[in-house]
């Protein structure tokens, strides 16, 4: 009889209970596609075998390839994103379904699952090559030179393609990729090595101010250069969301490592005074505050706030469970597949969904910062507490936007959102993850002492003699 304390009793709990939920993930977004096409054309769609089999198939490659090589990892992350995936793509069907009935055909949940399954693909090879995260370490410096040089190619004058009056896009063989996404995991890989090198330095007292331990003045190197890279950014590329993405995980990195409020307290004024300064003397970003404060005032203009009132609109009819797939009118919204996917989640399947949505993000972002704390290195530890920063800050600007709590920025929202270079970046943050929280779960070998003898209490040398 199994011992229900063994570890190999609770490591098989662990995949059964793991296996469930990829079950579930794959009923809630095949579901959400039959519910597309009953509630749109009154029909279950005719490609919902090759639709459900494909996507079951990569879910089911994304599992095998964890057990496999991570078999210790943690069994949640990889059935929340697939859900949150399979959802996502519904509603851009729906919303393909919407734009084609308007004789603007398009087709955006093809695509993007041709883009889920290229970020599945690099799910696996990531886990499948990088089977120690602590060798990345090696990059810190290296990480941080590309990160900044990819943020540079919006402005090279072949490969450089400005939309809606931000530099943030390249066109590399007619394909249009967002250097920023892979330049948020490079910089989590800088961040981490650099300050487990020098945290012992930037934790070192400075001047006390109103209770709080300021830093000292030799040490504010760092979250200086970080500024001006998040100035440069707002500046030049007219990106609200990516400054303030980069600025806040750097912050969050630096608190979680020194452990020391004074850190905060200074970011928080330097990125004020920056946005402030950025309100005065760049239109792009006074006109978004100014639509924030006074959404209804610039309805009628260009640029205005007709998206966000919209979403507003929608968001209000959707009311507690939404008007039902097909029964609303998220079309009205422009970009509704990228930027204000919550808001045609929140007008046909209502707040409940939403809060659905919102705690799935939680339980991603909980379970990264469990990662961190069983991890058994620095680096490991601010490397999941940097991953999972990305994740709560993206949603937390992105839903805050659409929803009126902050101003509108131009990220996507994490695996909901159509857009091919978010996606395959965010499914490298879940196989860093994944191979982090492996190796943190991992039993440690036991030892064997050098008379033979075997001491099943300890995990130390236990005779030297």
């Amino acid at each position: 009889m199994s011992d229900p304390g063994a570890p190999g009793f609770v490591h098989r709990r662990r995949r059964g209970a793991e296996l469930f939920l990829l079950l579930a993930a794959l009923v809630v977004g095949i579901g959400a596609y039959v519910a597309v096409g009953l509630g749109v054309e009154g029909t279950v769609p005719a490609d919902i075998i090759g639709y459900s089999g494909w996507l079951a198939a990569l879910t089911i490659a994304a599992h095998v390839a964890v057990r496999l090589v991570a078999p210790y990892a943690d069994p949640v992350l990889l059935p929340l994103v697939a859900a949150l995936n399979g959802l996502g793509l519904a509603v851009i069907h729906r919303l393909d379904l919407a734009y084609e009935a308007a004789d603007k055909p398009h087709t955006f949940a093809q695509q993007q699952l041709t883009w889920m399954t290229l970020g599945i693909a690099l799910f696996i090879v990531t886990i499948v090559v990088l089977r120690d995260h602590r060798s990345l370490q090696r990059l810190t410096y290296t990480a941080g030179l590309a990160g900044i040089a990819l943020l540079l190619l919006p402005f090279l004058p072949v490969i450089g393609n400005p939309k809606n009056g931000a530099n943030i896009w390249i066109n590399v063989a007619g394909f249009s990729f967002q250097p920023g996404e892979v330049t948020k995991l490079l910089l989590v890989i800088a961040f981490s090595g650099y300050l487990v090198r020098h945290r012992d330095a930037l934790a070192l007292a400075g001047r006390r101010v109103l209770f709080i331990d300021l830093p000292r003045g030799r040490d504010l190197g760092p979250i200086l250069a970080m500024f001006m890279v998040s100035m440069m950014i707002l500046v030049l590329q007219n990106d609200l969301g990516s400054s303030l993405l980069f600025f806040g995980l750097f912050l969050v990195m630096l608190y979680v490592a020194t452990e020391r409020p004074g850190w905060l307290l200074v970011g928080g004024l330097l990125f004020g005074a920056g946005a402030f300064a950025a309100y005065t003397f760049v239109g792009n970003v006074q006109n978004r505050f100014n639509i924030w404060l006074n959404p209804m005032d610039y309805y009628y203009e260009s640029p205005g706030s007709f998206q966000p009132v919209e979403a507003l609109f929608g968001l209000g009819w959707g009311g507690l469970i939404g008007r039902g797939f097909g029964e609303g009118t998220p079309e009205r919204i422009i970009y509704a597949e990228s930027d204000y996917i919550i808001a045609a989640i929140g007008e046909e399947l209502g707040l409940t969904a939403v809060m659905a949505v919102i705690i799935c993000y939680g339980l991603i972002v909980e379970r990264a910062l469990r990662i961190a704390l069983i991890s058994r290195d620095g680096f490991g530890k601010l490397m999941a507490v940097g991953l999972g920063s990305i994740v709560a800050l993206q949603v937390f600007v992105v839903i805050g936007g659409v929803t009126g709590l902050v101003p509108l920025t131009g990220l996507t929202t994490p695996f909901l959102s159509y857009g091919g270079s978010s996606l395959v970046a965010n499914w490298v943050i879940i196989a860093l993850l994944i191979r982090i929280s492996d190796q943190a779960r991992r039993p440690i070998p036991r030892m064997i002492d050098l008379s033979g003898t075997f001491d099943s209490e300890t995990t130390q040398v236990v005779k030297l003699t």
